[in-house]
């Protein structure tokens, strides 16, 4: 086998390695922060030029508008309201201080800049696009602000995102592990729709917000790896296995 060849297979194993933070850890975050900004940047595009996307945006929130249900109405403003930014803000405050007083500081920095710096962007984003809401005439909620992506849907994605991976972290087993990726994958949609719902965002609006935070949570993470990399071993899991 010549040097080059040898190098090559010992650079892909490096990469694939769950030891170490250059190795299966960055590359899958490498793959999984490319995937959604290039995501974010279809729906971005669609959003811009006018594309099939957005067709479908109309069609959609027309026909859930068209079916709406006063006892489903109530239920999702519920969600919305307790995935508002102030009340995203209470939930990472708590979870912050919960953080704190384990002594998890690398957590605890990952979730503020994740959280707190995900709405920054997202307002920054928003006033990129400068896209309207839906209009229609007789609305259950009205804002004055621009529609893409959705601050709500991407405070919830930044947030239960961090603590699905935080549970992962702290949690041995496997499938509890998957429940609380379930869960909070659960939660992210349904804020999305609930924001669909009330006729307050497009699809596009939820989507491009998903991919947006999914990106974001992904920097922030592989921004701070190789400090919690250096963080003491894993603290016993609380009794959870």
């Amino acid at each position: 086998m010549s040097p080059r060849f040898s190098t090559l297979i010992a650079f892909l194993k490096a990469r694939l390695s769950r030891k170490g933070y250059l190795g299966l850890h960055l590359t899958l975050g490498a793959f999984l922060l490319i995937g959604a900004t290039w995501l974010f940047g279809l729906s971005a595009e669609d959003v811009v030029t006018g594309e099939s996307l957005t067709l479908l945006d109309v069609r959609f929130s027309a026909w859930l508008h068209a079916h709406h249900q006063q006892s489903l109405i109530r239920a999702m403003l519920v969600i919305t309201h307790l995935h508002s930014m102030a009340a995203v803000s209470v939930l990472t405050i708590t979870f912050a201080l919960y953080l704190f007083r384990r002594r998890h500081r690398y957590w605890l920095i990952t979730l503020l800049l994740t959280v707190f710096g995900g709405m920054i962007l997202n307002v920054v984003l928003k006033n990129i696009f400068h896209r309207a809401r839906p209009h229609f005439d007789d609305p259950i909620l009205t804002f004055s602000s621009y529609g893409f992506p959705s601050g709500h849907t991407m405070a919830a994605t930044c947030f239960y995102g961090v603590v699905a991976a935080f549970a992962i972290w702290k949690i041995r087993a496997w499938p509890k592990r998957v429940l609380a990726v379930t869960l909070a994958a659960f939660m992210v949609l349904l804020v999305g729709f609930s924001r669909i719902y009330l006729g307050a965002h497009y699809l596009s609006d939820v989507l491009g917000a998903t991919m947006e935070g999914l990106a974001w949570l992904t920097l922030c993470f592989d921004g701070g790896q190789h400090n919690l990399a250096h963080a003491p071993s894993r603290e016993p899991s609380d009794g959870v296995s």
